[in-house]
């Protein structure tokens, strides 16, 4: 995927989590789960693709995330905060399917989606991501 396909998918996502917000969390839990996992991917994918890391070709999947032997093994590779980064998406990944699928969940763990995916935003504005 493109770049710029990318960057419209993330302002999508971005966009359904503050309105989810703004309606409040506890009635969009299933939004805030899946937006703040497509946009945490999409940004790493932006990140990857800008600095030549993978090719255009190569396609993330976000259940990667919750195995550190798959996360070794796709993305060998080193980067500025690295790891970091992948513990944030992990965070977020742990906690993506109960958010979806599972009963109506405390408001402190779908703040804590929410405040690991500013962390990931701020992280990634940190290594040039301006977009964000």
């Amino acid at each position: 995927m493109k770049i710029e396909d990318h960057l419209k998918n993330l302002k999508e996502s971005l966009e359904v989590i503050d309105e989810s917000i703004e309606k409040g969390i506890a009635e969009r839990q299933r939004n805030i789960g899946f937006n703040a996992s497509a946009s945490s991917i999409d940004m790493l994918e932006i990140f990857l693709h800008k600095n030549s890391l993978i090719d255009p070709g190569f396609l993330i999947k976000h259940e990667w995330f919750n195995s550190k032997k798959k996360i070794e093994e796709k993305f060998p590779f080193d980067f500025d905060k690295k790891a970091e980064i992948f513990s944030l998406i992990s965070k977020i990944e742990e906690k993506r399917n109960i958010l979806c699928y599972g009963k109506p969940q405390k408001l402190e763990l779908i703040q804590e989606v929410i405040e690991n995916l500013n962390k990931l935003k701020e992280l990634f504005r940190g290594v040039g991501l301006s977009e964000l």
